[in-house]
């Protein structure tokens, strides 16, 4: 199943000593979800973002839909608090070692939906199996760690990959690309079968963020 399109900004492009101002302008363009960013110096060379920012945006009202990607080596530690804190999605990487479908299953114990994420280098076949454990499947589109880097086509046929197994096993889970989206890559991406859009740079830097937020709905 193919998902309408739907914009995720990426709260990493946003003022990182406004944070709040930068959730509300996310909300005033009509987006419902925000992507979070939580990087730990090791899995990915670049900090970001702990628990307490999550929890701190919570207590300033906002109610966007938190889709929260744990760049971290062991991500399978911090699950709880993450959830805790408000995310609403938990995405965790395939690459580290530990029990993928342990964590999984935690996430949802937790109450919240379940994603995994494959940085470039990483064949589409390594999560093959866990297709029908989650709500999400995320597609890097540049080596993560850090906003601002070009668009990699050639992860274009890893996202016809994974949509072609979507659709022939009936699954219904998301499919977000994220690294380096804007409004052409994005609709090369959903020509591919992506159906869920993290844009950082390219939004925050938008003169019209509520028509950016349109057309990614209309692709």
């Amino acid at each position: 199943m193919r998902h309408p399109s739907l914009l995720a900004p990426s709260l990493l492009a946003g003022d990182h000593a406004q944070l709040a101002t930068s959730v509300r302008t996310v909300a005033a363009c009509g987006a419902s979800w925000l992507h979070c960013d939580i990087m730990d110096g090791h899995f990915v060379p670049n900090l970001t973002f702990g628990p307490e920012t999550l929890a701190a945006l919570r207590r300033t009202g906002s109610t966007l839909f938190f889709d929260t990607h744990l760049m971290l080596a062991e991500p399978q530690r911090y699950l709880e608090v993450f959830a805790k804190a408000g995310a609403n999605l938990i995405s965790i990487h395939i690459e580290p070692i530990y029990d993928h479908r342990a964590a999984l299953r935690t996430i949802r114990s937790l109450g919240c939906q379940c994603g995994i994420v494959l940085n470039p280098g990483t064949p589409a076949t390594a999560i093959e199996a866990l297709l029908d454990q989650v709500d999400l499947v995320l597609v890097m589109t540049v080596q993560p760690g850090f906003g601002g880097q070009p668009f990699r086509r050639d992860m274009l046929p890893k996202l016809q990959q994974i949509d072609q197994w979507r659709r022939e096993r009936g699954l219904n889970f998301r499919l977000e690309v994220d690294g380096g989206i804007e409004l052409s890559s994005a609709a090369e991406c959903r020509a591919a079968g992506a159906d869920t859009f993290v844009a950082g740079t390219s939004f925050f830097k938008s003169n019209d963020k509520a028509a950016y937020a349109a057309t990614i709905a209309a692709l």
